[in-house]
């Protein structure tokens, strides 16, 4: 186990837990009626509630669902998630990320 520092996506995680996992729990948390996608509706109130990390809020809640690539129907897929959550999560630890 390495000394580096793992910020959590949002409270309630634990540190211990592999990041995609972390990913998987949270989007089963803010998909709290099992359908398998989340709304941006869903996504803001998780946002609000959740306390994300610093990066997250300065991008806030509308620019990190767009950055998730919701369908052409608005959600955002379990998938699609955890794969957008994980690239966004590079693009901050690289100072890449943008607001």
């Amino acid at each position: 186990m390495s000394g580096a520092y793992a910020p959590q996506v949002m409270t309630g995680a634990s540190a211990r837990m592999p990041p995609t996992q972390k990913m998987i729990n949270l989007f089963s948390k803010i998909d709290a009626s099992g359908s398998g996608s989340i709304t941006k509706a869903q996504f803001k109130q998780a946002f609000q509630t959740m306390k994300p990390p610093a990066g997250f809020r300065a991008m806030g809640a509308d620019a990190v669902f767009q950055a998730l690539g919701p369908s052409a129907s608005g959600t955002v897929t379990q998938q699609g998630f955890v794969q957008g959550m994980t690239n966004l999560m590079a693009q901050f630890r690289a100072g890449a990320a943008t607001a």
